[in-house]
């Protein structure tokens, strides 16, 4: 069991940012940041089933697709890659790439991998502060520039890549073409409200992806068997006895703690494994009435958030 105040992994980007406020104050002289990896206070702990990443985008990522686990163990790893994204924000005209328009045969998508085709074959769709984006494995996808993301993902850095915008790194043709599902992508269910509080963003049989609106000065019980992450975007309070704020993360490994929700409320993203949410996660300290619905008579609406639907 444990709770602790994650700690952070800089990863140096081509496509990365040099200012990360506000959610974070790391130093980013040099290089651009593109990605915060959070990780477990102590490196000697047993590895995370999920991994949890901000991702900042001055440029676009290369168009990529990760296995899922059904190739990865074909070629010998632990597990594929499923992913999903919140948009953090996005600048006007920001957008990123899920699936293809058409279906296309091996053939087709060599040839498309090849002649830089393939950027105009992926499905691109303008983003918005608050959508979410979920990316199975085997799916064709891009990130655009001027995003800032959070992204939960199953534990693996295994990545092909079949564009990448004239920056002349290698690209994967094989691995991709055998990785892919070169078609449009699946559909997608929206958000599912659990409680007056709690959203259900994604479920998967990899992770489940939550949002959470807590009101100002509440206080509430946190309850978890399995690994968990929690993100504060919004807001401030106090998980355990560490004080959070915007950029936060916290872990905690199948172990109780006390949220102190400040003055200004507190919003954050709280990721596990799945396949299904956890029922007894949040519990109000309060005491408040919970009706059939799952909501308390003095509903707190939390703030709206979309997904990302697929086009066939």
């Amino acid at each position: 069991m444990a709770i602790e105040h994650a700690s952070v992994q800089v990863a140096r980007k081509p496509w990365g940012m040099a200012d990360l406020s506000p959610w974070s104050s790391i130093d980013v002289s040099g290089d651009p940041v593109g990605e915060l990896w959070f990780q477990r206070v102590d490196k000697d702990a047993p590895s995370s089933a999920l991994l949890l990443k901000l991702l900042f985008t001055s440029e676009p990522l290369s168009i990529q697709v990760h296995p899922d686990d059904e190739f990865a163990h074909s070629i010998g790893l632990p597990n594929g890659k499923s992913e999903a994204w919140y948009i953090l924000s996005a600048a006007p005209g920001a957008r990123v790439a899920l699936g293809l328009k058409r279906h296309l045969t091996t053939q087709l998508l060599r040839a498309a991998i090849r002649d830089g085709s393939i950027a105009a074959l992926a499905q691109w769709r303008p983003v918005a502060k608050g959508d979410i984006i979920f990316v199975p494995g085997g799916t064709i996808h891009a990130i655009g520039a001027g995003i800032v993301l959070a992204e939960i993902q199953q534990r693996s850095d295994t990545t092909f890549r079949l564009f990448d915008f004239g920056r002349h790194r290698e690209l994967h043709e094989d691995s991709a073409v055998a990785a892919s599902d070169a078609g449009p992508p699946q559909t997608q269910s929206g958000p599912r409200r659990l409680t007056d509080t709690r959203s259900v963003l994604v479920a998967s049989p990899h992770f489940v992806l939550e949002r959470i609106d807590l009101q100002a000065n509440s206080h509430w019980a946190l309850d978890t068997d399995r690994e968990t992450w929690i993100l504060v975007i919004e807001g401030n309070g106090r998980i355990g006895l560490t004080n959070t704020t915007v950029g936060d993360v916290i872990f905690v490994e199948a172990d109780s703690s006390g949220i102190e929700v400040g003055p200004d409320g507190m919003s954050g993203l709280i990721a596990y494994p799945g396949p299904d949410p956890i029922a007894s996660l949040l519990q109000d300290c309060a005491g408040r009435t919970i009706n059939s619905a799952g909501t308390s008579a003095a509903a707190h609406s939390p703030k709206s958030s979309k997904i990302i639907e697929a086009q066939t």
